[in-house]
C-alpha cells in the first residue's frame, strides 16, 4: 500500500479540518521533535555536552536582548535580589 499525491492531499485536508490552520505549524514542529527523541532514544546514548573550554558566541542583539530581560526582572528599588 503507498499512498500517491492525491491520498497525501486528502489526509492533509481531513488534517487541516480537524486542528485548524493556526495549529498546524505547532503540530508539525511537536511531531518533528518527537521524531529526534525517539531516535535519540533508539541510538542510546546522549549528544556531548560542550567541553568547558568552549568558547560561546553571540551576536550584538542577543547580547542586547539579553542585558534588556535582565533589567526588566530587576528589583526596581536597586538593591540586588
Amino acid at each position: 500500500m503507498s499512498f500517491g499525491l492525491p491520498e497525501m492531499i486528502i489526509l492533509f485536508i481531513i488534517i487541516l479540518l480537524l486542528f485548524g490552520a493556526a495549529k498546524l505549524p505547532k503540530l508539525a514542529r511537536s511531531l518533528g521533535e518527537a521524531q529526534r527523541e525517539f531516535k535519540k532514544g533508539l541510538r542510546g546514548h546522549e549528544e556531548p555536552a560542550p567541553a568547558a573550554d568552549e568558547k560561546i558566541t553571540m551576536t550584538r542583539a542577543e547580547l542586547d536582548a539579553m542585558l534588556a530581560e535582565r533589567e526588566t526582572k530587576a528589583p526596581k528599588d536597586g538593591n540586588p535580589a
